[in-house]
């Protein structure tokens, strides 16, 4: 039975593609992910398509080993003003860290590349896992996982009262009197909190959308409780559909304990879709790129997320018996007991999870043709355990081109998915209202004498 409603889907950027293997390929250039040209013919093929809006990750810390893949990432935000000027409506969304940033610079970022992108910014909270991205910041320990989501929650609530420190109407421009702005209505957030002290109003305007969208990723019990109080569109991992459910209802239950609107949280799975003329042929492209991987580079990052040494860790054998639990772990909890499930479940070794991560991390990976590509994502947009999806195109421009230009004109023909932009911002795209400045908000209007 169909569900009401349209997907929504965003396009997840990385480099020359999110297999790890994909810069061997023949068609890769393995200088790409740091050429400015290349992203802005990604953007414009995501556009093309009318996708919702494009994703950047970003971290700040070297990722892996230069060995193993290409490991240099431009800045997003700097990245996507440079897109905003090569498209004109698809969103913007860039990742940055709560636990390596402060609130005032961060929230001037993202209001500016609202300003400048006409309102299509949004940002993707993350916390930041891993030792090595703490000692880039003169620290010699990884923060807790529950000070870190302890301070991510501070650092939004700051930043959402940065970005309300102007009224719409603050700029008054009065030539005439010669008055620019009213004074009235700004409103210096003086905040003094466990982690941060911000006195002064932001000195950027207030942007197109009130505030950027604000977007998380995390799946842990930390993670969930802070989507549901503040994320407006989750990308989230799974590898079955009964889990993706579980997910999706538990999410959108404590938005509503929240006393937030549940659809007002989009839920966008990720997907890695590799697509054939026909099955064996998508087939064939999965299986080539599996055999492009060299394992050794990918036992550090997996023993890492496991919490063990990468001597606990045999290519042949399957994941050790004894493996910390979630609750010790410090780093990426949801995707470490993901990946412990995916192993267990079905009895796969250490070489052998290596092959499933290298395509996705996690991710659902799905080899079809367009027309079982489109079915899969109804399926579960049907099934209730998504409201759209996160494509993370496994070779980049191929792979989002076919997803493009062969999958969503089949969604579009079935009535699933837009076929002409109708809004200019990302709100719009995601059907979410542009919010109310928090300090005029209840404002009760004056009573004249």
């Amino acid at each position: 039975m169909s569900r009401p409603g349209q997907l929504h889907l965003n396009a997840f950027l990385m480099g020359v593609g999110h297999h790890e293997a994909a810069w061997r390929l023949p068609e890769s250039d393995p200088y790409a992910a740091a050429d400015v040209e290349h992203y802005k013919n990604l953007a414009r093929i995501a556009e093309r398509g009318k996708l919702d809006s494009l994703f950047l990750a970003d971290g700040p810390v070297l990722w892996d080993q230069v060995e193993r893949r290409p490991s240099g990432v431009l800045e997003p935000t700097v990245l996507l003003t440079a897109l905003a000027g090569a498209t004109e409506r698809i969103g913007l969304i860039a990742t940055a860290s709560t636990t390596y940033n402060e609130p005032y610079n961060l929230a001037r970022r993202f209001a500016s590349l609202d300003v400048v992108s006409g309102g299509r910014a949004g940002w993707n909270i993350v916390t930041t896992a891993g030792l090595d991205a703490a000692r880039n910041f003169n620290l010699d320990h990884l923060p807790a996982h529950r000070e870190r989501y302890e301070r991510a929650a501070e650092f939004v609530d700051v930043s959402l009262k940065l970005w309300d420190s102007w009224d719409d109407d603050a700029v008054v421009a009065d030539k005439e009197s010669g008055v620019w702005g009213d004074s009235d209505k700004i409103y210096p957030p003086a905040y003094e909190g466990s982690y941060y002290r911000v006195a002064g109003a932001l000195n950027v305007p207030r942007t197109p959308q009130g505030h950027p969208l604000l977007v998380q990723a995390g799946s842990s019990e930390n993670g969930r409780n802070f989507a549901a109080r503040y994320a407006e569109a989750v990308f989230t991992a799974h590898q079955t559909l009964a889990d993706a459910q579980e997910f999706y209802d538990d999410l959108k239950r404590r938005a509503a304990e929240h006393g937030r609107d549940p659809d007002g949280v989009k839920i966008l799975p990720g997907i890695v879709p590799l697509i054939g003329a026909t099955e064996a042929e998508a087939r064939e492209l999965d299986a080539e790129l599996n055999r492009l991987i060299r394992p050794e580079f990918a036992l550090p990052g997996l023993a890492e997320l496991l919490g063990v040494d990468v001597a606990d860790l045999r290519l042949d054998e399957e994941l050790p018996a004894s493996l910390p639990e979630e609750e010790q772990i410090e780093g990426a909890k949801s995707r470490r007991t993901l990946v412990v499930n995916l192993g267990r479940r079905e009895r796969l070794t250490v070489r052998q999870i290596i092959a499933r991560l290298g395509g996705g991390r996690g991710h659902l990976t799905f080899a079809g043709t367009p027309a079982q590509v489109a079915d899969a994502l109804l399926h579960w947009y049907d099934a209730g355990a998504a409201d759209g999806f996160n494509i993370m195109p496994p070779v980049l421009p191929s792979s989002l081109e076919r997803f493009v230009d062969e999958v969503v004109p089949i969604l579009q023909e079935r009535g699933r998915f837009r076929t002409e932009y109708t809004g200019r911002t990302l709100r719009e795209h995601y059907g979410l209202p542009r919010p109310a400045n928090r300090n005029t908000a209840d404002r009760s209007p004056a009573v004249l004498p």
